[in-house]
């Protein structure tokens, strides 16, 4: 069989095992179906199948095997879920193992993040956005900026990022001989990099914000959170008297590790999360073990409109049982649990099998019918109200409402800082970005760096010399958040980033407001906890 023939049977296969998946749960169990669904059923495949010959035979052009993957992965079967929920979708091979990658945690390779970046020419380089702390590229001395020459002698021109990315992935132990263009010298440099396991914690920070105050960043939840989460707990220590959980832009991830997260902050048998379904009988997450330590300390955790899923999972539990006090903007709303089925050829489909509610009932998902997949991610209606006309009304154990309707309400907003046009035309320049490889071109920073009026005026400089227009109102205005986005990115560059994103996040006004919300998260806390023991002494 010919090559061609052979990928577009396989291509065929996948489609049709993907229909053999979904229809089991459209229908029902396979043995519920009637004659007349599976007649129904065997009539559309057959008539795509039809469509499908009538392309291939009489298409202007021929079918190579990088179109038939395009028709079938990238049309049709998408096009069929998503008509079902925005949020069932199918992995291609190459995504299906980038998934399964991203679940458990971690990799084998250099460690960095890499991107396509035009120069000023407009000719698209391979670029480095970071690297991670530790890792072989780090200690070999690769920075953010280089751009990447060749990898064991083969040049790597033309080439896009996903392609060098797997190029540079591999057996741990080997080598890559990686040559860099660095901005300040003339020939690319060549760095000996030996591969080896890359930890991507979804927990990449965990420090003492203020005294006695914890901060945890959580930036997904994959197989490893629920233990990272308990590390950052046992490295504060008994110093922690309140904590700061950070979950916004956190898509979600794995139920069952968002009921472990949770599970180390509510009591032994609180409901988690509530799974209903029509395939599979419903379901109730309680927390197994609850929370260890005798201190009760206060928790705030901040959400924002793109906090999602598994997230909100852990959000609204911490709110239903009173545990925490949920401060920022309403989430995203996707209360849609879906089940990833390995299908043929290594590709893979989330289903959706189940709506998923908070401990007091709270369907979380929005409404998405007649609502375009653009609209639904990138220009969604805000959620039903925080009044008595929003029908989804709940209280808390102690008694307190809460609202659902799309996504978690939070208790206390924050809402998110708007960019103005000066801060816009920084960030579609990539000025700070590119500043940086200008600024440690011939120097290097120490970790008490701070931003002087010395920085300050080589950063005005690299404008002018960019072309990139400001005022001395946009400075002083913008004062703070310049500082900001120059250390962090600096941070990146010389010491990774994780001590990058530390450096951004010290100044972050979000952040800043949250901590002020701890004293009501205290008042919470102490007014659940004399609730309980009310409720204790009338059963005695």
């Amino acid at each position: 069989m010919p090559s061609r023939t052979r990928r577009a049977a396989l291509s065929l296969t996948a489609f049709l095992a993907t229909c053999a998946v979904a229809g089991q749960f459209l229908n029902g169990r396979v043995n519920a179906q009637t004659a007349s669904d599976e007649s129904t059923l065997r009539d559309s495949l057959h008539q795509f199948t039809d469509v499908y010959s009538v392309v291939e035979q009489n298409y202007a052009e021929p079918l190579n095997s990088e179109t038939v993957d395009k028709v079938v992965y990238d049309g049709a079967i998408p096009g069929m879920l998503h008509v079902l929920d925005p949020h069932s979708n199918f992995y291609d091979p190459k995504a299906y193992a980038q998934m399964r990658e991203d679940q458990r945690g971690h990799y084998y390779g250099v460690g960095m993040h890499i991107q396509s970046q035009p120069d000023k020419a407009g000719v698209i380089h391979t670029t480095v956005a970071d690297t991670f702390e530790n890792s072989p590229a780090h200690k070999a001395g690769i920075r953010p900026g280089d751009v990447i020459v060749s990898i064991n002698g083969a040049s790597m021109a033309g080439k896009d990022s996903l392609a060098i990315s797997n190029i540079l992935k591999g057996p741990k132990g080997t080598h890559a001989a990686i040559a860099m263009q660095r901005e300040g010298h003339d020939q690319p440099i060549v760095f000996d990099v030996v591969r080896d396991d890359i930890p991507r914690p979804s927990v990449d920070l965990a420090y003492f914000v203020k005294p006695g105050i914890g901060y945890i960043h959580v930036t997904q939840f994959m197989e490893t959170t629920s233990h990272e989460v308990q590390d950052a707990l046992t490295k504060f220590g008994p110093d922690l008297q309140g904590l700061l959980i950070d979950l916004r832009g956190n898509p979600g991830g794995l139920l069952t590790e968002a009921v472990g997260m949770s599970d180390k902050f509510l009591k032994k048998g609180d409901i988690v999360v509530s799974q209903k379904g029509r395939a599979f009988p419903d379901q109730v997450y309680r927390a197994s073990r609850g929370e260890q330590d005798d201190r009760r300390f206060p928790i705030v955790v901040l959400v924002n409109r793109n906090t999602a899923s598994a997230a909100e999972i852990v959000s609204g539990a911490l709110q239903d049982h009173d545990r925490a006090l949920i401060v920022g903007e309403t989430t995203f709303g996707k209360g849609l649990v879906q089940t990833v089925f390995q299908i043929a050829d290594n590709t893979g489909l989330a289903l959706t099998t189940y709506h998923y509610y908070t401990p007091s009932g709270r369907l979380i998902q929005r409404d998405y019918n007649g609502v375009s997949l653009y609209d639904y991610y990138y220009v969604r209606a805000d959620a039903k109200p925080a009044d008595k006309t929003n029908t989804e009304v709940k209280l808390t154990d102690s008694g307190r409402t809460v609202y659902g309707g799309g996504g978690i309400t939070p208790d206390e907003k924050i809402e998110q800082p708007r960019s103005n046009p000066f801060e816009l035309n920084l960030l579609q320049h990539t000025a700070f970005f590119n500043f940086t490889k200008h600024y440690l071109a011939h120097r290097d920073i120490q970790p008490n760096f701070t931003v002087d009026d010395a920085v300050l005026n080589d950063f005005k400089a690299y404008l002018k010399s960019e072309k990139i227009d400001y005022t001395d109102a946009d400075f002083t205005t913008n004062l703070d958040w310049l500082k900001s986005n120059i250390k962090g990115s600096l941070f990146v560059s010389e010491f990774g980033a994780t001590e990058g994103l530390h450096a951004m996040m010290d100044s972050d006004p979000q952040v800043a407001k949250a901590l002020t919300f701890m004293p009501e998260a205290q008042a919470l806390e102490q007014n659940a906890l004399k609730k309980q023991q009310q409720q204790q002494a009338s059963l005695r």
